[in-house]
C-alpha cells in the first residue's frame, strides 16, 4: 500500500487505521463546531461534512455551498483536524480544493471521467467512493483516471452497492476490501453509514469492514440526528460514535494497525 500524506501532521500508511467522521451535511456553525470538538477530544483527526450535497430529490437540502466550506475551515482552525468534503462538478472543483485537505468524489460521480481527470491535476488526496452500480474493476478504472492524470494519492471507499436486497439501503461488499488490496496499491476504507441506512446497523458493518482488513472508516455523526437536514436515520449520535470508536481502537491493534 502506498503512503498518503494528508497534511504535514497526518499520513496514511500500511500500519495505520484512519478514522473519518462528521455530519452528512454542514448545517450551521453550532452544529459543525460541536461535532468537531467532540470528535477531536476522542482522537479523530479527519472531519467530514458536505457543503455541496448531491440529492436524489431537488427539493431536498442541497447544502450551504461556499458558506459550508468556510464553516469547515473554521472547525479546522479550532481543532487542527483535516477536512474532507465532496466536489460535485468541475465548476466548483477549484473552490473545494482551495478549502479542503481531502477531495471527495461521491458515489454518483464515480464514473464522471472529466471530473476524475481534473481532480487528478491537483496535489490533494482524493477519497473515491465506489458507485452504487459499479463493479470493482470499474472502481479501479476510475482510480486510474485520477492517477494517470498525475495524482497518485487516492483512497478507495467501499460504500455499498445496489442489489436485489431491500432490507438495507445498500449491500456492503466486504469482499471488496481484500480484492482491492490485491489488485491496487491504494488504501481501502469502509463507509458503513450508507449501506446501513439505519444507525443501529452502522456499528456491526464498521466492525465487519475493519475485520476484513480495511484501512479506515468514514462514518456520519451528528449532534442530534433527528434534526439533521439529510440522512437523519443513519447518522450516529456523538455518544454512539464514541462507543464504536473505542471498539475500533481495541480491534485495530489486533490487525497490526494503529488508529489515527
Amino acid at each position: 500500500m502506498i503512503n498518503i500524506k494528508i497534511n504535514k501532521n497526518l499520513e496514511m500508511n500500511e500500519k495505520s487505521f484512519l478514522m473519518i467522521a462528521g455530519p452528512c451535511a454542514v448545517e450551521s456553525k453550532e452544529q459543525v463546531m460541536e461535532v468537531a470538538k467532540k470528535l477531536k477530544e476522542m482522537g479523530v483527526n479527519v472531519l467530514r461534512g458536505g457543503a455541496f450535497k448531491p440529492r436524489t430529490c431537488p427539493d431536498s437540502f442541497q447544502g450551504l455551498g461556499e458558506e459550508g466550506l468556510k464553516l469547515l475551515v473554521k472547525a479546522r482552525e479550532e481543532t487542527g483536524m483535516a477536512i474532507v468534503t465532496e466536489v460535485m462538478d468541475t465548476e466548483n472543483l477549484s473552490l473545494v480544493e482551495e478549502y479542503s485537505d481531502i477531495i471527495q468524489i461521491g458515489s454518483r460521480n464515480c464514473q464522471n471521467f472529466s471530473l476524475l481527470k481534473e481532480v487528478g491535476k491537483y496535489d490533494k488526496p482524493v477519497l473515491l467512493k465506489r458507485g452504487f452500480g459499479n463493479t470493482i474493476s470499474e472502481l479501479i478504472g476510475s482510480s486510474k483516471y485520477i492517477s494517470q492524470s498525475g495524482n497518485n494519492r487516492v483512497i478507495l471507499v467501499e460504500r455499498g452497492i445496489r442489489t436485489f436486497e431491500t432490507a438495507t439501503r445498500f449491500t456492503l461488499d466486504v469482499s471488496a476490501v481484500p480484492l482491492l488490496h490485491e489488485k491496487t496499491e491504494f488504501p481501502v476504507i469502509i463507509d458503513p453509514s450508507h449501506p446501513a441506512g439505519v444507525s443501529r446497523y452502522v456499528e456491526p458493518l464498521a466492525m465487519a469492514g475493519t475485520a476484513a482488513g480495511a484501512d479506515g472508516l468514514i462514518i456520519e455523526v451528528h449532534p442530534n440526528p433527528k434534526e439533521a437536514l439529510s440522512d437523519s436515520s443513519q447518522q450516529l449520535t456523538i455518544p454512539e460514535y464514541n462507543h464504536l470508536y473505542e471498539k475500533i481502537k481495541r480491534i485495530a491493534p489486533i490487525i497490526d494497525k494503529y488508529v489515527i
